[in-house]
């Protein structure tokens, strides 16, 4: 592929921004955000959460260690499209198979390099995510602001049911060779270092959920049997779980009123742990409401402090919609963390009831580590719960 190719990124207020073509000969339209990580871009390609978006990243060079296959977080990337200013000409990493430009060729995702995306970021951080077409095919300015504004706004758009799994199944590791995987025979185990002896069970529930998070459940003690996001609290109770997870996901938490449904059904008997999406589920399960934030949150650097220890953490964040506060005063909850950027919410915890959740990503992929305990916690809690101690 010739790296002179023209591309274009259409803004749904009319601004145009021009680059270099790579990845698949497309042209497609979603939501355009920023991600301030320096590194992981596979992971951030791959997260089911970034579903109808177009993804920027604020680092300058992007693809410089090429594509392996251990940091896919789903079998094939899931954004919309992919915005870098400088596209690496080299590729080297000792466990690189493929290049990036190749890889988004591959799964038919347009990118464009050459881009300016530092002024880019900084349009969406004052005018808020746009509305965006991204085109590696001969198109007219005109167009691509057209099909730009035609797009279908990300609230009120349930975007989870582009991306759960479609049957349950058991989350199975059987060798670091082959721990990106999911679906392994029944009887396959894993005897990993620090993995608690005895297995609690939980029922995951697929929102978009990446694998890390499968990963880190069965490393710290638990057996996962994955639901897909249209599970019943009946089809749950079957299957006589110890507890309930809540995955991650793409779109707007308010436009999934059949998960709500099933959350609310959930809590009063299992312990439950949500993250991001999750988090959000569990707001609307408890009456609360969520909504649109200006621009989001999207990277490995974004500070929460847990209001009750006073701890500060360096998080991992991929969301574009938030929990209000207001909605949750008489509602059994109580917010537990806040982000120091905004002061919106973080997490929150039940008063009665043993149920908490973060707004953030505790498997860190890619990210830091600050948060890892919270996988600890969510096992002593059900630990707790098993021995009558809660």
């Amino acid at each position: 592929m010739s790296l002179s190719k023209p591309a274009v990124l259409a803004l749904e207020d009319g601004s145009i921004f021009r680059g270099l073509a790579f990845g698949a000969d497309a042209t497609i339209a979603g939501e355009c955000v920023f991600n301030t990580s320096m590194t992981g871009y596979q992971e951030i390609l791959t997260d089911p959460s970034y579903f109808g978006q177009i993804v920027t990243m604020t680092a300058v060079q992007i693809g410089n260690y090429g594509i392996n296959a251990e940091d896919a977080e789903a079998a094939a990337p899931k954004c919309s499209g992919f915005v870098v200013r400088e596209l690496s000409p080299v590729v080297s990493n000792w466990r690189s198979r493929q290049s990036l430009s190749d890889y988004l060729k591959q799964y038919g995702i347009p990118g464009i390099s050459e881009v300016d995306t530092r002024a880019l970021t900084k349009k969406l951080r004052v005018d808020g995510a746009m509305k965006s077409c991204l085109s590696t095919l001969p198109l007219s300015d005109e167009e691509a602001v057209r099909r730009a504004r035609g797009w279908r706004d990300m609230a009120g758009t349930d975007y989870v049911k582009d991306v759960t799994c479609h049957e349950p199944f058991i989350w199975r590791l059987a060798d670091a060779a082959n721990y990106n995987t999911p679906y392994m025979p029944v009887g396959t185990t894993m005897n990993a270092p620090g993995v608690p002896a005895k297995k609690f069970r939980v029922a995951a529930f697929d929102y978009g959920a990446k694998y890390s998070i499968y990963r880190k459940l069965v490393h710290h003690g638990f057996e996962v049997q994955v639901f897909p996001a249209t599970a019943t609290h009946e089809q749950v109770r079957e299957q006589k779980p110890d507890a309930v997870f809540l995955s991650n996901g793409p779109g707007d938490p308010a436009a999934l009123p059949y998960i709500h449904q099933t959350v609310t059904a959930l809590l009063p008997d299992y312990p439950t742990f949500g993250i991001c999406l999750g988090h959000q589920m569990i707001t609307h399960a408890l009456g609360g409401t969520t909504f649109k934030l200006k621009f989001g949150h999207r990277g490995g650097n974004q500070p929460v402090k847990n209001i009750e220890t006073g701890r500060v953490s360096i998080t991992a964040q991929n969301h574009g919609f938030a929990t209000d506060p207001k909605s949750l005063e008489s509602r059994g909850a109580k917010v537990t963390e806040i982000n120091l950027n905004d002061q919106t919410v973080e997490g929150l915890r039940h008063k009665e009831l043993p149920v908490f959740s973060v707004q953030y990503h505790p498997e860190a992929a890619p990210g830091p580590n600050d948060a890892d305990p919270l996988f600890v916690d969510f096992y002593r809690m059900v630990e707790a719960r098993k021995s009558g101690k809660i």
